[in-house]
């Protein structure tokens, strides 16, 4: 199996104990925040990858270290991940698991982009579109570009809906291209 997919089935049943604990963000935060310690910390990345620390050790380890600060069946998951040898996929689980979440919340996070920082009226109006238009909750993450001199391009996953006035212009421009040539 491809490790997308393993994070994913990982995901899922952090998701399932997640959900039953009624904590789905604070599980997802302490993943979080245990992905990020790998990403900065070179002494836990090094340890958890060594091949010289028995699977056994690293549970004890991981069970101490956690005891007081997590969630028992959350620790318990973290020391599977170590039995299975899939520790290094925290990070990919992570973002698996916030992407399982965001579904089973119907949310979606869309790149707003415009040209100028929009007003907080603006960007509820924005919102307001975009959630009803897709029937979800919408996270906007807006990025200012100048160059598409107005409106607006909204950018999630593959799917792009680009409503600025660079685009209008160059569509235009085509059709007086097209329409003088037939001339």
């Amino acid at each position: 199996m491809r490790p997308a997919t393993i994070a994913r089935n990982y995901a899922e049943t952090l998701l399932t104990l997640a959900q039953k604990a009624e904590d789905t963000r604070g599980w997802g935060k302490m993943l979080s925040d245990v992905s990020a310690a790998m990403g900065t910390d070179v002494t836990l990345r090094h340890f958890l990858e060594s091949p010289k620390v028995s699977s056994e050790q690293k549970k004890e380890i991981l069970g101490k270290a956690f005891a007081d600060r997590a969630p028992r069946l959350f620790v318990r998951f973290l020391q599977a991940l170590v039995t299975n040898r899939r520790q290094m996929l925290i990070p990919q689980i992570a973002t698996e698991y916030f992407s399982l979440l965001d579904e089973a919340e119907n949310r979606v996070h869309a790149e707003v982009t415009l040209a100028s920082e929009p007003s907080d009226e603006e960007m509820a109006r924005i919102t307001a579109s975009l959630r009803k238009t897709l029937g979800k909750d919408v996270v906007a993450h807006v990025r200012v570009e100048p160059t598409i001199i107005g409106g607006v391009i909204v950018k999630m996953g593959d799917t792009v809906m680009d409503g600025s006035v660079r685009r209008r212009l160059g569509v235009l421009r085509k059709a007086m291209l097209a329409g003088g040539a037939k001339a």
